[in-house]
């Protein structure tokens, strides 16, 4: 609403109107809020390992890209830029954020995870994980921030190709992954990725684009 735009933007509404975002400055939270519906990538190499994930014991048997009775809610540290996150125990969240805080971000993100991924099912898609993130306004109000639902937040997989236990094809950054771990890349050095490995992302990002919004991005 541009009406609500400070008046030292307001005298340039015929340049500014529907061309600009009205924002808050907000104290973001250090904390990635990570919703798995099926368990892969790095919880599945721990469920190997401890049988858990995120240091909550789930049951024996489970398989590869096997879906969880109910989303887990499984935590990890926002690290600073140079640094790697780190998967934690939802009750350290509690340490870092406050009770209230925790539990009201757990409970959030599992309701945000539940509401798309219905929406995606209903697209033939299926969202293996996804991550949120939170922050607060001077009232202490919790706030939705960051990219949401994106391939590069979200891991996507066709409903179609979908078979337990093995590896899924994704419609998302877990191609760019792969092809890193092909290389054995050290995290550390600057590297130029090849044409092709660029386009392959590209299509694959416009093709998750098209099967969940119905649109064509004729932006790109």
């Amino acid at each position: 609403d541009f009406n609500k735009m400070p008046a030292s933007v307001q005298k340039y509404r015929d340049q500014l109107e529907n061309r600009c975002l009205l924002v808050k400055n907000l104290k973001v939270f250090p904390v990635e809020a990570i919703v798995r519906g099926y368990i892969t990538g790095s919880a599945w190499l721990e469920y190997k390992k401890k049988r858990s994930v995120c240091d909550i014991l789930l049951p024996d048997g489970l398989l590869e890209s096997q879906s969880f009775e109910k989303p887990l809610y499984t935590p990890s540290t926002k690290a600073e830029i140079g640094s790697h996150d780190e998967n934690i125990h939802p009750d350290k969240v509690v340490e870092i954020v406050g009770e209230k805080i925790a539990h009201d971000i757990a409970e959030t993100s599992v309701k945000l995870y539940s509401k798309a991924s219905k929406y995606a099912h209903d697209k033939g898609i299926i969202i293996a994980d996804t991550k949120f993130e939170f922050g607060a306004d001077s009232d202490g109000n919790l706030f939705l921030v960051d990219e949401v639902l994106t391939p590069d937040s979200s891991r996507f997989w066709l409903s179609s190709n979908y078979k337990v236990g093995e590896k899924q094809d994704s419609l998302d950054k877990q191609y760019l992954r792969n092809y890193l771990l092909s290389i054995e890349f050290d995290k550390k050095t600057s590297i130029q990725l090849p044409e092709n490995i660029v386009q392959k992302v590209s299509e694959r990002y416009v093709e998750i684009y098209k099967l969940l919004t119905g649109c064509d991005p004729s932006f790109i």
